[in-house]
């Protein structure tokens, strides 16, 4: 297994990976073709360097993913932030150490752009997720609230 930066070849195996369970498969749209917004988000996270989208490949399959941006902002001393979102594992592998290799993956490029904090958000609802977060050293420390602006 190994861990690199998407490519656009990569964008359908990484949209049935976000639908490959119960909540993504509510939100996402993995049909052929997949709809023109997916790919005007590849463009627009190609285009911005603070942003990469990681897959875990193996055997030349795609079986998990996650987004990495990176964010400056004044708070905490000036300090650059790295925000983890979308981490998927695909459902048939899922408790085989893919998504453990992803995130520390993810916290080591954080800390090798100089970002001074890592944050995620989970759903409520994802148990076995807040549990595996935590097990990083992830805490719960603020309260996360997001508006829909559909």
């Amino acid at each position: 297994m190994r861990i690199r930066e998407a490519t656009r070849a990569d964008v359908p195996a990484i949209v049935r990976l976000l639908a490959d369970d119960a909540l993504g498969a509510k939100r996402e749209q993995a049909s052929d073709p997949l709809p023109d917004s997916y790919w005007r988000a590849w463009d627009d996270i190609e285009r911005d360097p603070n942003n990469r989208l990681l897959v875990a490949e193996r055997d030349g399959e795609v079986i998990g993913c996650l987004q990495l941006t990176f964010i400056p902002g004044l708070s905490h001393r000036g300090a650059e932030r790295a925000q983890i979102e979308s981490v998927r594992v695909s459902s048939a592998i899922r408790g085989g150490g893919i998504g453990r290799q992803l995130i520390e993956h993810a916290i080591a490029e954080a800390r090798k752009h100089g970002s001074r904090l890592v944050q995620l958000t989970t759903d409520k609802t994802r148990g076995d997720a807040q549990r595996f977060y935590v097990d990083f050293g992830f805490k719960a420390s603020h309260e996360g609230m997001k508006l829909a602006l559909d």
